[in-house]
């Protein structure tokens, strides 16, 4: 579980990256950004996949997979909107992420 996490989390930097990290870089022209965005996401996908096929054959269900991606995603997107878009944190995204919480919470319940 903890290799699947970890896998999980470091594809999900990556693909921060390509998805926002043009937002700092407007100037740049849209084919740019497309075109790094592709090459940096290439990384995501090299992490995301064996991530996936690791936690299946470990035991993690599918909806499993997903709702423990979406998480990570939020978590490091926050971490990547404050540090590097330099965004404020506000008390509502608190309250989002407690309701995401109990979605792990239900998801792994049996």
């Amino acid at each position: 579980m903890f290799r699947t996490v970890l896998l999980l989390t470091a594809s999900n930097v990556f693909m921060t990256f390509a998805w926002y990290g043009n937002l700092k870089n407007t100037e740049l022209p849209l084919w740019k950004a497309i075109l790094i965005s592709w090459g940096i996401a290439f990384f995501e996908y090299l992490l995301m996949v064996p991530a996936n096929r690791l936690g299946y054959n470990n035991g993690f269900s599918g909806f499993q997979l997903k709702i423990t991606q979406e998480v990570i995603t939020l978590t490091v997107f926050a971490a990547f909107a404050v540090l590097y878009l330099k965004e404020p944190f506000q008390w509502r995204y608190l309250i989002s992420f407690a309701f995401l919480i109990g979605a792990v919470y239900f998801m792994f319940k049996k």
